[in-house]
């Protein structure tokens, strides 16, 4: 038989992880149409390899396979290889991963998928070793036994029958929707999940909590969490149990004392491979320091320690500086490896361990980020080279490979400074300007390399963490989400589309879309909490006509749920809209759990439920409360597993809080003081002083009349006036904030 594929074609494709396997020997095609139909025209079967330019284990896989020329001869000859990037297209690795956590109970990445020419998998896997061991099957190994039993009738019929049996279960599982019933205000209606949601899974969260390190989960890698956070700390405002917040504490603690955070340069890994947090992945992911200041921010404000309000301002000082376009917006991803600095390579330094040097082109997981203790010699002086490596654990031997140390905070200053018989500021002191010398002699070394990809969704979390942080850490952190806001809104989005089409990333001027919900959720709520922080018109504007596409494109009527793409039937393209490389998806997914990133589903629906304020007519209230109806049973089955969707459903179910505040300019120490309180989930809405402004507002925004958080709460004796509502419920007029706040306690 012929080779199905005559040459590799990701070179012409624009990803930078395709682009890295551009080069291989492997004929890789990219996603699309014409790969499939190349696969029924030679009735091959479909290898599907899913990962992300960052991904350590994809590396890994290509260096001892795809790079192998007799390992990519028996690929092209039996396969259609395919490459996804999987953060360009999250419709098709949802559906992959889906399936291989029905079947094996787990997933990751690399993702390996052997399919029909329809695109049904029937055999599922992560990585595999280029050789058998422990138990798993070598690839090249592997892929002759899949070439060979296709190539039999009767084993293809089994391998036929599987791949229709996964795909049904997949379907079931991400299509999966209870009968429509209506919801609880009609007689007989169906009920949103309840009010105690908040508190049940909060308890879930406690259950988990490892004591002694923090974080959930005892038995080796530690992931962030900061929605099972965000849970304990609301649930320990509303109810003041002391192990609700020790739990949050603990784990943002835990986080932040260890080798997952970056002690020199700021900003988190993507988690850590031990219970103790003290040895990450090292990769550097935008969506993991977009969501883990917004727990810090968070945990500042409800405990006052400003060491959280620190973790959250070097957060996003690291995206400023390492992942910001110049035009505003934010990069995807730093990579794991990068090569060796120069007193590691060829055997250089001396306190490796290992006797082994690294060669000068080799690429090395952490290089950047490790140190030994002859580094930290070359760069600071006694005793602040003394004190710098006491203080992150660096010593001979190391707790990473080759001897090198994750650095982590190994002694407290308070430790240090009784150690050295001095004051705690005068150690402080030191302590700055060691880590200062050791930021500036690490920007030497090679970088690791950068994916470029501005993704629409990704930015929304960024543009959220940045807008939150406006008021609480004193810096313009919120002009720097209407810049990147600005950029999405320029060039992801096109406002003469019908609906409104929004692009899923943009690469050096490559668009590529269109979007999928989490896109236009996240970038929604990016663009209301800008709203919020700066009391622009235009990013509301902007958040509510993305809530209208939002609706008009990913929400069913008929089945009461807002899906992850566009309707599988519509268009005949795989819910990828008008993309002429959709390629055949096997299920219409519905995001339902918190993963890397938030539950689309959730966002989407707490996003319509903030936003029905600004709104006559209260569907948008209406959609976000048939969303968590339709799926109260599995929200209250898996609290846990499903933090956003919890979060929207005790929106819907409580109101919230609404803080209006009109005003031609919102006081500063207005701005501190929300900044600095506690209110969870909390909508802050500015508006003009005067009906006058107001009106040339609405003529902005296009609105007949005022919406309800505005109408009728104009200034009082034109002071700043604030207007605070609460589980449907307002305060009267206050031109003093904090009085209008104490309302939320009952102190009035």
């Amino acid at each position: 038989m012929s080779q199905p594929t005559e040459r590799n074609r990701l070179d012409g494709e624009a990803s930078p992880y395709l682009r890295q396997h551009a080069d291989n020997p492997v004929n890789w095609q990219p996603w699309g149409d014409a790969a499939f139909e190349r696969a029924r025209e030679h009735d091959a079967p479909v290898f599907v390899s899913i990962g992300y330019s960052s991904c350590h284990w994809c590396h890994v896989m290509a260096e001892e396979s795809f790079e192998d020329e007799s390992v990519a001869a028996v690929v092209n000859d039996s396969f259609v290889p395919i490459k996804v990037d999987r953060e360009e297209r999250p419709d098709v690795d949802s559906t992959f991963m889906t399936v291989s956590q029905l079947v094996t109970g787990g997933g990751g990445w690399p993702l390996s998928a052997w399919c029909t020419p329809e695109g049904k998998p029937f055999y599922v896997g992560t990585y595999f070793p280029p050789e058998p061991r422990r138990n798993q099957p070598g690839f090249r190994e592997l892929c002759e036994r899949i070439a060979d039993s296709w190539s039999d009738p009767e084993q293809r019929e089994e391998m036929e029958r599987r791949a229709d049996q996964w795909a049904e279960s997949a379907r079931d599982e991400l299509e999966s929707v209870p009968t429509p019933e209506p919801p609880a205000s009609e007689e007989g209606g169906a009920s949103p999940p309840g009010d105690d949601l908040l508190d049940t899974a909060a308890a879930a969260a406690l259950r988990g909590y490892d004591e002694e390190h923090g974080g959930f989960g005892s038995g080796g890698a530690k992931f962030p969490m900061p929605g099972r956070i965000d849970l304990l700390m609301r649930a320990y405002a509303g109810r003041g149990r002391d192990a609700l917040l020790s739990a949050a504490t603990g784990t943002l603690d835990g986080m932040a004392d260890g080798g997952m955070y970056d002690q020199i340069g700021g900003g988190f890994h993507r988690y850590a491979v031990d219970r103790e947090w003290t040895v990450p992945h090292f990769e550097k992911m935008l969506y993991d320091n977009a969501e883990l200041p917004m727990a810090y921010l968070d945990g500042y404000r409800l405990t006052g320690d400003p060491r959280y309000a620190r973790v959250a301002s070097e957060s996003l000082a690291f995206l400023d500086r390492e992942l910001r376009h110049e035009g505003g917006a934010f990069f995807s991803t730093l990579d794991a490896r990068s090569r060796q600095p120069a007193s590691r390579r060829d055997g250089g330094d001396a306190s490796r361990g290992d006797g082994e040097g690294a060669s000068d082109g080799e690429d090395v997981e952490g290089a950047f980020y490790v140190w030994t203790p002859e580094e930290v010699d070359a760069v600071l002086d006694e005793p602040a080279a003394s004190l710098a490596k006491e203080r992150y654990g660096i010593r001979p031997g190391g707790n990473f490979e080759r001897g090198t140390t994750v650095p982590t905070v190994a002694a407290s200053v308070a430790e240090l400074a009784a150690d050295r018989e001095q004051s705690p500021e005068a150690v402080r002191e030191t302590l700055t300007e060691a880590r200062t010398a050791l930021f500036d002699a690490r920007e030497s070394r090679p970088r690791p390399a950068r994916d470029e990809k501005v993704l629409a969704a990704w930015n929304g979390r960024a543009i959220s963490a940045f807008a939150r942080a406006g008021d609480t850490l004193g810096e313009p952190y919120a002009e720097s989400a209407r810049e990147a806001l600005d950029f999405c809104r320029d060039r992801l989005y096109d406002p003469d589309a019908e609906t409104g089409a929004l692009a899923r990333r943009w690469l050096d001027g490559d668009v590529r879309g269109p979007g999928y919900l989490d896109d236009y959720a996240f970038l929604a709520r990016g663009a209301l909490d800008t709203y919020a922080a700066t009391g622009d018109p235009e990013a509301l504007g902007f958040a509510l006509d993305l809530a209208d596409a939002l609706v008009a494109e990913f929400y069913d009527a008929d089945d009461d749920t807002i899906y992850f793409t566009r309707d599988l039937d519509g268009d005949g393209t795989g819910g990828a809209g008008e993309r002429a490389d959709a390629g055949p998806l096997i299920a219409r997914p519905q995001e339902f759990t918190d993963r890397s990133t938030p539950s689309s589903l959730g966002v989407a629906a707490e996003t319509l439920a903030l936003l029905d304020g600004f709104r006559t007519g209260g569907e948008f209230r209406e959609i976000a409360e048939r969303v968590v109806t339709t799926h109260a049973d599995r929200i209250r089955g898996g609290p846990l597993e499903h933090a956003s969707l919890v979060r929207a459903a005790d929106l819907v179910e409580t109101g919230g809080i609404e803080v209006t505040v009109a005003a031609d300019e919102v006081p500063d120490e207005w701005r501190e003081t929300l900044g600095e309180r506690y209110l969870p989930g909390a909508l802050v809405a500015p508006r003009p002083a005067t009906d006058a402004g107001l009106d040339e507002w609405l003529d902005r925004l296009d609105m007949v009349e005022a919406p309800p958080i505005w109408a009728g709460r104009d200034a009082t004796d034109g002071e700043p006036t604030a207007y605070v509502c609460e589980g449907f419920a307002c305060s009267p007029p206050r031109t003093d904030l904090d009085a209008a706040l104490a309302w939320l306690g009952g102190d009035e």
